[in-house]
């Protein structure tokens, strides 16, 4: 009989134990839920939308970028005549430092804690190799504000190779017309701008409108009459005026 007590007693303490534990668990979940009450929940907020903030100026910091572009002894005095101007589309559109190291005849540019546009120093580059190889300073200004315009530079070497001496003059002349009234056709027909430099060619546009003036430069080049590229330039013409 003993043993059968004893093994009642010990079946009540479980069951106590367990009720007490239960208890004790209901206590903890109710202070917790009192001391959630009591946080204010508008600090909670603050803090995370700071949290937040600080995440994201974090992810959206840009990388220290530097790049030098060399000036040519021949855009020595436009760099000099269009400084200002140079350095006020810079400095207010892109957000970006600038300065002329005149010793090693360089233009040299850094992004700055201001820049905000990733791709900034890539644009500012362009714009100014494209000002360095002749454009105008308002044809290489388009490139930092409009995103689909490239400068495609090529030899006349690259197109036909066994060119030389009045070949190659009479070549570059064909391309130009008199009184470069065949380089104006071809910019006017494709919407490109057309820079010459002795065998360089430079094509600033949109990527289609390049290859289109490519194109008609390669023809002619290659022998191809000028009446058949001005045809050619007509239809070309009107295409894009559709468009």
């Amino acid at each position: 009989m003993s043993k059968k007590e004893n093994n009642t007693e010990d079946e009540e303490m479980i069951i106590t134990d367990t009720i007490k534990t239960g208890e004790e668990k209901k206590e903890k979940e109710k202070k917790s839920e009192i001391q959630l009450d009591n946080i204010d929940i508008s600090n909670l907020k603050e803090v995370g939308l700071s949290n937040l903030l600080n995440n994201m100026t974090k992810e959206n910091q840009i990388k220290r970028e530097y790049a030098k572009i060399l000036v040519p002894p021949n855009r020595m005095k436009p760099v000099r005549d269009n400084w200002t101007t140079i350095v006020k589309v810079l400095v207010e559109h892109m957000k970006i430092q600038i300065r002329m190291n005149p010793k090693k005849k360089c233009i040299e540019i850094r992004t700055s804690p201001t820049t905000t546009d990733p791709c900034a120093i890539r644009k500012c580059e362009d714009f100014l190799k494209a000002f360095m190889c002749g454009f105008e300073l308002q044809d290489a200004i388009a490139m930092l504000r409009l995103e689909d315009l490239y400068l495609e530079t090529f030899l006349i070497k690259d197109v036909k190779a066994n060119l030389h001496g009045d070949h190659l003059s009479r070549c570059i002349g064909r391309i130009c017309g008199e009184k470069g009234k065949t380089k104006n056709a071809i910019e006017n027909s494709t919407r490109t701008r057309i820079i010459i430099q002795d065998q360089k060619i430079h094509i600033l546009g949109s990527h289609i409108n390049t290859q289109l003036a490519r194109n008609s430069i390669c023809s002619l080049i290659l022998g191809a009459p000028q009446g058949k590229v001005y045809s050619r330039l007509r239809i070309i013409g009107k295409k894009i005026n559709e468009i």
